[in-house]
């Protein structure tokens, strides 16, 4: 797979692609660890926020900074980050970017004011921008036979999974010994392995792209990603408290995309481009890209309302709520595991499609268990359903992708991919806090009565934040309540099923009846 000096070489057998070797192996559990900290940083601070609040004394603002800077940064250099892992070498882009990782989260630990370690967590991003394009550049350069590197990706997968959930589980354990800055020093040790064994066990590239970076695009690409994420968050967030009107969110979102579509103007003008649009063009990679987008907008925004029906209508805190969503996550890495073994038997499309089949099959479960009252048990089956069939089907498309476009531009094409994740989160959440409200509100117009007057109803139908606060007065307004909620569940469970099953039937249209062999 690599030469003596670490660089890659090219399979000499003809027939058979060179399988991986235990070096191989060893080198993907040492990748592992990036992404177990790049998932982690995501969710870690959930449970640290009131300890550091109580030292920081940030404002509200800067608390929402705090935890969501890190996320637009990563999101906003994406591209930028694949294009130079291309053109430097993805071995030693992960380098550098581990180097500063380790150092910015020994910065962020030590942090003596809110604006520090909002820097810090912002500079954070740009670092882990860094490792997710790089990741998966290697994976296609040290698995070349196509079952080892479906495994290999199925495995990175589950570990970003991994790494969200145990997240808020693993900043809690932290503070019940620690100051809160510990959530950021337990990335220096994995980090640190990574940086003394990766010249040994990584390969690199020997064919890189050799053109500059056109700063221009770069700046373009950074502000449309930035904006448009950011702008989605805000508007799911103003629709959970009904925190003033959308249209400035909305202004923002609409911003982000006109300067990413100057960003595509431009690409296509340029000899050397930024990114190269040629990669949507390939029949495979275009495919998967939309797949992986129309799957995030509906899984993501079930499961954000499935989490918001958890605390509000099951009445759980934070912690039980997380607790309740780890059958969705074991199952959903367990799909992922599932999915190199039936791609070897039925062919990656095919098993797209069925898994993706599945996923709108457990959504349209979730319609009908969203409103058979209190139990939770039909609630958290149905939704783990939606995540076998999401987990087979995803770890797939991330090899599709990978696998389709040319070595020397793995990193665009992983950047790509973490592009239509970012997007596919952020629209998920939006669409998923948009419809649950619209919902929310047409279910309690009308509801009102002696107990319960229209003023009061009207307050509560503002926003589910809201709607509670109103219940907590009149108790006879908490059904009313819980089951509007109920009911945005469903209804957008059903969006999410239509979502997928047009997903299903786009790889059933373009990859599946292209398919010529298992494996294909």
């Amino acid at each position: 797979m690599s030469g003596p000096d670490g660089t890659a070489r090219l399979d000499r057998d003809d027939t058979a692609p060179e399988r991986a070797t235990g070096r191989e192996w060893a080198g993907l559990a040492l990748l592992v660890l990036p992404m177990l900290m790049l998932s982690t940083d995501l969710t870690v601070l959930f449970f640290a926020l009131p300890t550091l609040s109580v030292d920081l004394e940030p404002s509200a603002t800067q608390v929402l900074w705090i935890v969501h800077v890190y996320g637009f940064l990563i999101a906003g250099f994406l591209v930028t980050m694949g294009r130079l892992s291309d053109r430097l070498g993805p071995r030693r882009l992960l380098l550098l970017g581990s180097t500063a990782f380790a150092a910015l989260s020994a910065v962020a630990a030590f942090s003596v004011s809110a604006e520090m370690l909002i820097a810090a967590r912002a500079l954070l991003g740009i670092a882990g921008a860094t490792l997710m394009p790089s990741l998966f550049s290697l994976l296609r350069l040290m698995f070349h036979d196509e079952g080892q590197r479906r495994l290999a990706i199925a495995i990175m997968f589950s570990a970003f999974s991994t790494g969200g959930a145990v997240g808020p589980l693993l900043g809690g354990a932290l503070l019940e010994f620690f100051w809160w800055g510990s959530v950021f020093l337990i990335n220096l040790p994995p980090m640190l392995l990574l940086l003394a064994a990766g010249t040994r066990l990584l390969p690199e590239h020997r064919e890189r792209t050799a053109v500059r970076l056109d700063a221009v695009s770069v700046a373009l690409s950074v502000a449309g990603m930035l904006a448009v994420v950011y702008g989605l968050q805000e508007l799911a967030a103003g629709q959970e408290s009904g925190a003033g009107p959308v249209w400035p969110d909305l202004a923002v979102v609409a911003a982000g995309v006109a300067v990413l579509a100057a960003f595509v103007r431009r690409q296509r003008r340029l000899r050397d481009p930024l990114f190269d649009l040629a990669l949507l063009t390939n029949r495979r990679t275009g495919t998967a890209l939309a797949t992986l987008l129309l799957v995030g907008v509906g899984v993501v925004g079930t499961f954000y309302l499935f989490t918001q029906y958890l605390q509000w209508v099951a009445g759980l805190s934070p912690l039980q709520a997380g607790l309740w969503t780890l059958p969705y996550i074991v199952v959903n890495i367990a799909g992922a595991m599932l999915a190199p073994a039936l791609a070897a038997r039925f062919g990656s499309p095919t098993v797209v499609a069925a898994g993706l089949a599945v996923t709108a099959a457990g959504a349209a479960l979730l319609v009908l268990a969203a409103g058979t009252g209190p139990s939770l048990v039909p609630l958290v089956a149905a939704i783990s359903v939606v995540a076998l069939g999401q987990g087979t089907a995803t770890a797939l498309v991330s090899d599709l992708i990978i696998s389709g476009a040319p070595a020397r531009q793995a990193g665009s094409a992983a950047a790509a991919q973490e592009v239509g994740g970012e997007l596919g989160t952020a629209l998920g959440v939006a669409a998923g806090g948009a419809v649950g409200l619209l919902v929310y509100r047409a279910t309690l117009t009308g509801t009102g009565s002696a107990q319960v007057p229209e003023p009061a109803v009207q307050a509560a139908a503002s926003s589910v934040h809201e709607g509670f606060a109103a219940a907590a007065e009149l108790p006879d307004l908490l059904g009313p309540v819980r089951d509007a909620v109920a009911h945005g569940l469903q209804a957008y469970a059903g969006v999410a099923a239509v979502l997928v099953t047009v997903a299903a039937g786009l790889v059933i249209a373009v990859l599946v009846g292209r398919a010529g062999r298992p494996g294909a």
